[in-house]
């Protein structure tokens, strides 16, 4: 049967490929790649000459392509920037591929706000602090539910994680404040994470808008919100301690 591949090929360092990713890209006989967000390092590495820059065609363009090849029995991959189940636009394609009969698989990547967290150094989720990430991107031309409004997610002081949405910094910031989160939170932008060209900026809610369009960011960057950034205090995680036992280790101690 037919098949399409969606694969997810990291945020942007070739070095954060998975091998099965590089597997599928070398031996793809055609592919269609967001032109805009992959660097032109993870393109060199397709063998076949039929290449196609999906930021230049619209939806019905990508599908045809996707489609007539896999019904050539060609190795066709769609590959996306990161992982290809966050804010891509798989689910559509695959649901239409199956109306015809071509099977779809994901493989998986390495998606960008978890390079932004490695290159800043930070553990998104710390006892005592937080224990929950929340993805998630500002309102604009692309609507959000109205649960799902900023401003809420924010009562709940967890770790928040902003795609998509760095030209909205200060729309989000306000929204974030109102949700109950301290002008003095420490916020994170990471442009274009694990890029040769990468820039990090550490900051606070009160300050972070300034300094970001003092650097002219406005787009490709990752937000990260939360006091997992530069912890005033935290607690050692239970797993380890020498009190704590589970079905892999024992306590050598006793009260």
């Amino acid at each position: 049967m037919p098949k399409v591949y969606f694969v997810g090929c990291g945020p942007g360092d070739p070095d954060l490929l998975t091998i099965k990713a590089l597997k599928f890209i070398k031996s793809a006989d055609v592919v269609v790649y967001s032109g805009s967000l992959i660097p032109s390092q993870i393109i060199k590495f397709c063998k076949t000459k039929k290449l196609y820059d999906a930021s230049k065609l619209i939806r019905e363009e990508i599908f045809d392509l996707l489609k007539n090849s896999a019904q050539q029995n060609k190795l066709v991959i769609r590959l996306h920037d990161g992982d290809p189940t966050i804010y891509g636009a798989i689910k559509e394609q695959m649901d239409n591929l199956s109306k015809y009969n071509i099977q779809s698989e994901i493989i998986p990547g390495v998606t960008s706000f978890l390079a932004s967290a490695a290159s800043i150094g930070t553990q998104l989720t710390l006892p005592g602090v937080t224990q929950t990430i929340i993805v998630t991107r500002a309102e604009s031309r692309t609507k959000v539910p109205t649960k799902e409004k900023i401003s809420s997610l924010a009562t709940h002081n967890a770790t928040m994680i902003f795609y998509l949405s760095i030209h909205l910094l200060s729309q989000i910031v306000k929204q974030i404040i109102d949700g109950g989160y301290d002008e003095s939170t420490p916020v994170a932008i990471v442009y274009k994470a694990s890029w040769k060209d990468q820039k990090i900026i550490i900051g606070k809610l009160s300050n972070i808008v300034q300094q970001t369009h003092s650097e002219k960011i406005t787009r490709t960057a990752i937000i990260i919100v939360g006091y997992v950034i530069n912890p005033h205090t935290y607690e050692y995680t239970k797993l380890y301690d020498k009190k704590f036992t589970h079905s892999f280790r024992a306590s050598k101690y006793t009260q």
